[in-house]
């Protein structure tokens, strides 16, 4: 008498921590990780010296803040951007933290990863969760880099060191929560344009630097409506997590984070599953 032999398929969580373990493994592993570490750390360093260098006529310039934290958040939510001091804070992760996702995701592709996966590994969504949760994590340690080289830089520079400590905390928590929502925003813009390397850079660079919503906001502040609603979008939620936060404003990013992340990767999984991947 023959035993019959069953071979269970691989339940979810078996299936999201094999990938995770992969993609954090591709993570840690690869120089492009640490490079966008470092440049989340040196970039707020060099915009807080060059505010203290002398101009042409060896005056010294008119420095852009006056504290330490103005590079970490702005004072209060900023949705329409007056000047580089309004713009130049850890939203900027956003920024080089799209471009970082694009190479890491379009790798993948490149280097024939994605078809050996999907050979294998059927479940698309997998795919998609797992690039969101590592993407969001690598942007995550980008935000600590980033606050790491804004504050010796303002230290170095002399600027002030005055806050409220708990809205300082609750704004770097608040723009790290934010990571996971940009994060699967990227991995969606990469699955879209995963044909197309250029287009998926600049696509998330795009959306990085938060135009649409700036455009929105300058129309609305004209018309005298209160902007509170662009807290619903990604970068309104994000400018939201300022130096006046309380905890409202991070359930408020918690909340928007994880819905626009359950939304792209519903989207996503979507678009995998009704198109060629290769």
């Amino acid at each position: 008498m023959t035993k019959e032999i069953r071979f269970e398929s691989p339940t979810f969580k078996e299936r999201i921590k094999g990938m995770l373990g992969v993609d954090f493994y591709r993570l840690f592993h690869t120089p492009l990780f640490y490079i966008f570490l470092c440049i989340a750390a040196i970039i707020p360093a060099m915009v807080s010296a060059m505010t203290m260098m002398p101009d042409a006529s060896g005056n010294t310039m008119e420095p852009i803040y006056s504290n330490v934290w103005q590079i970490i958040a702005a004072g209060e939510p900023l949705y329409v951007i007056n000047g580089i001091a309004d713009y130049a804070n850890m939203n900027m992760v956003f920024i080089f933290g799209g471009i970082m996702v694009s190479i890491f995701i379009g790798h993948d592709y490149k280097s024939g990863y994605v078809k050996q996966l999907f050979t294998t590994h059927a479940k698309k969504q997998d795919y998609m969760i797992s690039k969101s949760i590592s993407c969001a994590f690598a942007m995550s340690c980008m935000c600590i880099t980033y606050f790491i080289g804004g504050t010796v830089g303002g230290l170095l520079v002399g600027y002030e060191t005055e806050v409220n400590v708990l809205s300082l905390i609750i704004a770097i928590l608040g723009k790290m929560v934010m990571s996971l929502g940009w994060a699967s925003l990227y991995t969606f813009l990469n699955v879209i344009f995963r044909r197309y390397f250029g287009i998926s850079i600049a696509s998330s660079f795009f959306f990085g630097t938060g135009i649409v919503i700036i455009g929105v906001a300058a129309i609305v502040e004209r018309l005298n409506i209160p902007a509170s609603f662009l807290n619903l979008f990604l970068y309104g939620s994000s400018v939201n997590a300022c130096l006046t936060s309380n905890i409202w404003t991070l359930i408020v990013c918690v909340v928007i984070s994880l819905a626009w992340a359950v939304f792209y990767n519903l989207l996503g999984t979507r678009i995998l599953s009704k198109s060629d991947v290769y």
